[in-house]
């Protein structure tokens, strides 16, 4: 695989656009802030499922935004977390919460630095749980990169975890995502340049230049498991977190999937893989 094709300025465009937005954010009915404060818990059922019990267990989690979801494992449990992320404002955020929750850098710290740059960044070694995902690898031009850092921090017994919208969602039309209108293979960037935010589309912005790639899954599954990794397993979901398509409706349970009458299609997916101890 070879590193896909972008400006050279993708890691500055991108950075300027997730710091502006990380007050909008932070104020959004999308993430409820308040809401998670008093429950202290954003993780998804089949997440918790697949990672299972994480009591006394060090978690790292790699482009954490400004850290609900390495928070919510924390209160699940979890030893101790760290969560990365580029955006200075959201790290900052991010440990605010922590504070306010009662939480000192002994067991929730966070750390402002480029995802690539994690193995020198981070506070320890390895850890028992590496977690991302959620809209994370879209942002990233080399995945083979990617997986070699996250897997190098992963601790003998421990593993990575990883849940993820579905490449196939980018090949597909935006309005039904039931026709083939995208390349499912390119390896070109997709700039953008739209304002507002996906938790307020109307929301006025001024760096709205973003730079993203999409990574066959095929790509993802064969860079983790040249580190060394053994995959334990590679689900895929019919439901997503967000109305990624006109079509899809929203159930009980929050996730959006296509009506009963239309063939189903992977929208999300998730991978474990492990490090013998």
């Amino acid at each position: 695989m070879r590193r896909h094709a972008g400006p050279d300025d993708w890691r500055e465009a991108n950075r300027a656009s997730w710091d502006e937005r990380v007050p909008l954010h932070m104020a959004s009915d999308y993430y409820d802030h308040e809401g998670f404060r008093r429950s202290q818990d954003t993780i998804r059922a089949f997440e918790a499922a697949e990672v299972g019990d994480v009591t006394g267990r060090s978690l790292l989690h790699l482009q954490c935004h400004f850290g609900q979801d390495t928070l919510s494992w924390l209160h699940r449990g979890a030893s101790q977390v760290v969560g990365l992320d580029f955006s200075e404002p959201a790290v900052d955020a991010a440990r605010e919460t922590a504070a306010d929750l009662g939480y000192d850098t002994d067991r929730a710290s966070f750390v402002a630095a480029d995802v690539y740059d994690a193995a020198e960044a981070v506070p320890d070694s390895a850890y028992d749980v590496v977690y991302t995902g959620i809209g994370a690898l879209n942002w990233l031009p080399d995945v083979e990169r990617w997986a070699e850092t996250a897997a190098s921090l992963v601790a003998p017994g421990g593993f990575l975890y990883l849940a993820e919208f579905h490449p196939l969602c980018d090949a597909l039309d935006d309005s039904t995502g039931s026709r083939i209108t995208h390349d499912y293979f390119s390896r070109d960037a997709w700039v953008d340049e739209a304002p507002g935010t996906y938790t307020d589309f109307g929301a006025p912005t001024v760096h709205n230049r973003t730079v993203e790639w999409q990574h066959p899954i095929g790509d993802v599954v064969s860079a983790v498991a040249a580190t060394g990794l053994r995959i334990e397993f590679l689900h895929e979901h019919d439901m997503t977190m967000f109305q990624r398509f006109g079509a899809l409706q929203r159930g009980d349970d929050g996730f959006y999937r296509l009506p009963a009458d239309r063939p189903r299609i992977p929208l999300m997916y998730s991978l474990k893989a492990t490090r013998p101890a």
